[in-house]
């Protein structure tokens, strides 16, 4: 799952764009949810069955709640296919993760009940990350918007995305940050896009194939870091302990920030 940095959506009614997504992303999600009107969810659950040429591997389904009649017949045309790797919208509970035993979950916390249980979700063995959702998270809260005009998040999103990426880490599973909804603004994306690597977000979804290069190119290490990591593991063989380079103190923690830029390079 290392590599698995940029994560597309894809509306499961349009299978004339999978392969397209496949081609660009390293994890296609196939929508049977929200990108999917009521009246097409037949025709979407009949495309994922007909599907034809994607690596199981790099295909998430998203399906509808639990506590949705849509969810039972997702479930029924999963069964008929490859695909063993599920995200769960509006995920709340560990109990609503017992019938999906078989799969591999991804556990969508976009609820004010699934950011306050994300920790006993990430617990869950059968989950294998968590991403959280702002624009549902302020309509139960009551919220008009989750950011403000400048495109910030609002610290009550904030605090959902923060709870998320750390009890995924707590848990020792992969956090995904979640869209970036401007398409257009390509900065803007670029910025959170930083941001969330920073943090310790493992991969981040798109909704465009406009954004899926922009994120990749996010996540890329930069020749300077490369630089660095190589001077600093270098150093670090000559040393005990602690020690100071190049001005700043060096000790385990940034060692293995270090490390890992280079395993990823």
């Amino acid at each position: 799952m290392s590599g698995e940095i940029v994560w597309l959506f894809c509306p499961a009614d349009r299978p004339e764009r999978f392969a397209k997504a496949a081609a660009i992303a390293d994890i296609v999600i196939l929508d049977l949810e929200d990108g999917v009107a009521a009246a097409d969810k037949i025709a979407a659950r009949a495309a994922l069955e007909g599907s034809v040429g994607l690596d199981p591997q790099r295909v998430v389904v998203r399906v509808n709640p639990v506590d949705t009649p849509e969810h039972a017949a997702d479930l029924e045309a999963l069964a008929a296919t490859q695909f063993r790797r599920i995200m769960l919208a509006k995920a709340e509970s560990p109990g609503q993760l017992q019938p999906l035993s078989g799969y591999r979950i991804t556990a969508l916390c976009e609820t004010p009940a699934g950011v306050q249980q994300a920790p006993a979700l990430a617990g869950h063995p059968s989950v294998e990350a968590l991403m959280w959702g702002a624009e549902d998270l302020l309509a139960g809260l009551g919220g008009t918007s989750s950011r403000f005009a400048d495109g910030r998040y609002r610290e009550v999103a904030r605090y959902a995305r923060s709870r998320v990426l750390i009890a995924a880490a707590a848990a020792g599973k992969r956090a995904i940050d979640s869209v970036y909804l401007d398409i257009p603004d390509l900065d803007g994306l670029s910025a959170e896009a930083d941001d969330a690597r920073a943090s310790g977000f493992a991969s981040k979804a798109a909704i465009h194939p406009s954004q899926v290069e922009v994120i990749r190119r996010s996540y890329a290490a930069t020749p300077e870091e490369l630089s660095w990591a190589v001077r600093v593991v270098a150093a670090a063989e000559q040393e005990r302990g602690v020690f100071a380079f190049e001005g700043k103190m060096v000790d385990e923690p940034v060692l293995r920030h270090a490390r890992r830029l280079l395993d990823q390079s």
